[in-house]
Formats: C-alpha cells, sequence, structure tokens
C-alpha cells in the first residue's frame, strides 16, 4: 500500500499518523482505515515524540508504576517512563522507578503473567499503552487480566482510539474520531463493506499487515 495519507500532530512535527483508506480485516473487527503506526513504534526519533506526547496527559497523575505495554509499544512505553520520572509523576516502587512490560498470550489469547513479573501488577497502579483502540475488546481484556493478577489500571493511553473510557477508566489519545470522523469499525458478521462486495486488501494486527 502506498497511497497513504497522514494528520500531523498539532503540537510536535515527529509525531505524525500515517493511515490509507479501505477494507481491513483486524482479529476483532473489520474496519475502513488501516493506521500505519511503524515509525511511530520503532524509530527513536518518532517514538520518543510519541512517548513525551501521551506523558503530557498523565504529568498529573498521582502515582504510575507499571507501564503495560500492547501491540509492540515498549519502545514508545521507555519514552513515556522516562517524561513521566523527570516531571516527578510519583511511583511506590521502592526504587521510585517504573516497570516497563508486556503480557504473554496462553493458547486461549488470554494475557498472562509468569512468576517472574507478576510483581510488576501485583499491588501496582498500571498504565495501560496501546496503538489503537477502536472495539475496546483489547483493552478491555487487559484490565481484566491486571484485576486478576492483583493490580489496578488507573489509565489507558493511545495513539489513536474512538472509545473515551472502558468501564470507568479514561482513555487519553493522541488522536480520536476528531481526526478521522468517518473511521469505522463494524462486526465481523454485520461488516457493510462485505455486504457491499467490496474486496479485502489486506489483514491487520499489532504486527503489522498482510496484503491478500
Amino acid at each position: 500500500m502506498d497511497n497513504y495519507k497522514k494528520i500531523d500532530y498539532h503540537r510536535n512535527i515527529d509525531v505524525v499518523l500515517r493511515y490509507v483508506p479501505g477494507h481491513f480485516i483486524t482479529p476483532k473487527s473489520h474496519v475502513n482505515y488501516y493506521m500505519d503506526l511503524s515509525d511511530m513504534k520503532s524509530r527513536q526519533r518518532e517514538a520518543r515524540a510519541t512517548g513525551e506526547e501521551l506523558a503530557e496527559m498523565y504529568l498529573t497523575t498521582d502515582v504510575v508504576d507499571t507501564i503495560l505495554c500492547l501491540n509492540n509499544m515498549e519502545v514508545v512505553g521507555s519514552y513515556l517512563a522516562n517524561k513521566l520520572t523527570k516531571a516527578g509523576v510519583l511511583s511506590a516502587n521502592a526504587h521510585q522507578t517504573m516497570y516497563i512490560t508486556t503480557p504473554e498470550f496462553n493458547t486461549s489469547g488470554q494475557m498472562m503473567f509468569r512468576e517472574n513479573n507478576k510483581h510488576m501488577i501485583k499491588d501496582k497502579k498500571v498504565l495501560v499503552l496501546i496503538d489503537t483502540a477502536s472495539t475496546g475488546s483489547t483493552v478491555s481484556s487487559a484490565v481484566r487480566s491486571v484485576s486478576f493478577y492483583g493490580g489496578e489500571v488507573i489509565g489507558v493511553a493511545a495513539i489513536f482510539s474512538l472509545a473515551t473510557q472502558v468501564g470507568d477508566i479514561p482513555i487519553r489519545s493522541l488522536y480520536s474520531g476528531r481526526d478521522l470522523p468517518d473511521y469505522a469499525s463494524y462486526p465481523v458478521d454485520k461488516c457493510p463493506l462485505c455486504e457491499a462486495g467490496a474486496r479485502v486488501d489486506a489483514i491487520c494486527n499489532g504486527y503489522g499487515y498482510s496484503l491478500l
């Protein structure tokens, strides 16, 4: 796909949302836009800018002990943690620092944490970091998993999100439906694009896309 469009972030020229319209299948839904966040998640300059801009939304948070990174957001998570700690956001950890971790998925697709990293979740204030939240199902799964392991999710940070909260937990994002007002996510069995006979352009997940 080479027909990308882009939306610049109003406060930082290094934060750029690249997207392409079409018909795309994700693990949970069908969507009419594919967000290419590869550079934002993996290239140093863009990842740093993304993490630091997300941090601005949490500078008044009382405590963040752990940043739980989903969909390969660990690099962004590191810059997010760095900005928060420099700004004086508190951590209840003994060494006054933040854990940055990612879950493992079992054969049923459930998030899990092994014995060596359970301490990063148990009794911790957890900030969930994700690239996009369209249906909210992945975020909801993360919230349940953190609760199961004894932690507390205090917020969700995303690059792009249609939702503004999951349950009573706020989702704060750099981009939203205001930036792409015609963005749509459809249930797999009720996709108007499929009903209209539109061909599927690619299968997408947190790792990227595969053309069909």
